[in-house]
């Protein structure tokens, strides 16, 4: 098993005309993603690395099946786009897309929770399952296939935690990237529950940061009961001054709330060991798998 994709996932490719589309396109094909078709309006016809384009998502799923999308369309259009996926029934929407409007990612969230559809991002690196699938940006050579899955506001951060657990002879299930803006598809629970039930899924990594209070909420949901598995925390931004945006729109500490040090003591409460330094992450683990 994986969580929200698999090698056998169809995915559809939106701005695949784009720069950065057509550059990430193609590898995500060449790390054996199924990438069906593409969309940018007005270029029906063409085609990128051997793949059609379309200029709907309705043309483009009439003629080939599609379970999840890649938006990489600029940001005054991503909520367009990710309503037209939703309406044409893809299921999983990865918006890559950066700074776009929050109201425009409140109804986004709003109409995907509302129709049974699984939005991660805004402003997310993907998903990347390791040997099987990546929908996303991130550099596929730090990661290798294992048990221990990942769920990450920092795109970055999540990336030099995979490659020092892949150093240390530590694979991974799923790495997910939630997002880094203040409301975002989906949130560390949401992982946390699909990883529970991922039986390949042995342990979990969350890479935290300043700002927001979903790191809180995943402690609470760890006291619940409902998630069972071992868990290791990383908080980024411990010297992070208040009421600043530290890199992400979700990174700023705001009336005292989303501090780090409001975070550790929540994960720690709930008995979630936390790292001081990414490069401990690795050392925590091992006893646990």
């Amino acid at each position: 098993m994986t969580i929200l994709a698999g090698e056998n996932t169809r995915v559809l490719v939106r701005g695949i005309t784009g720069r950065v589309g057509s550059v990430q396109t193609k590898l995500m094909r060449e790390y054996g993603t199924r990438v069906v078709a593409g969309v940018t309006p007005g270029k029906e016809g063409q085609s990128v690395e051997g793949i059609p384009v379309y200029d709907t998502v309705e043309n483009a799923v009439n003629e080939h099946e599609a379970d999840a999308s890649i938006v990489f369309v600029p940001a005054p259009a991503a909520r367009d786009a990710v309503f037209e996926d939703i309406e044409a029934g893809i299921r999983l929407v990865v918006v890559v897309t950066e700074r776009i409007p929050i109201h425009d990612v409140m109804k986004m969230r709003s109409f995907a929770q509302g129709s049974g559809v699984i939005v991660v991002g805004p402003n997310t690196p993907g998903i990347i399952s390791p040997g099987r699938v990546k929908i996303g940006i991130m550099p596929s050579n730090l990661f290798r296939a294992g048990n221990v899955g990942i769920v990450a506001r920092s795109a970055t951060l999540g990336y030099e935690i995979a490659g020092n657990l892949s150093e240390a002879g530590i694979g991974q299930s799923t790495f997910v990237g939630i997002g880094g803006d203040r409301v975002t598809g989906v949130n560390f629970v949401d992982i946390l529950r699909l990883f529970q039930d991922d039986n390949e899924t042995r342990a979990v990594v969350m890479v935290g940061e300043v700002g927001r209070t979903v790191e809180e909420e995943a402690a609470e949901y760890v006291m619940s009961g409902r998630f069972k598995k071992p868990l290791v925390a990383f908080i980024a931004g411990r010297s992070a001054p208040p009421e600043k945006r530290m890199g992400h729109a979700g990174a700023i500490i705001e009336s005292g709330k989303g501090t780090a040090e409001t975070k550790i003591r929540a994960l720690q409460k709930a008995q979630i060991p936390v790292a001081e330094r990414p490069s401990q992450i690795a050392e925590i683990l091992k006893p646990m798998i």
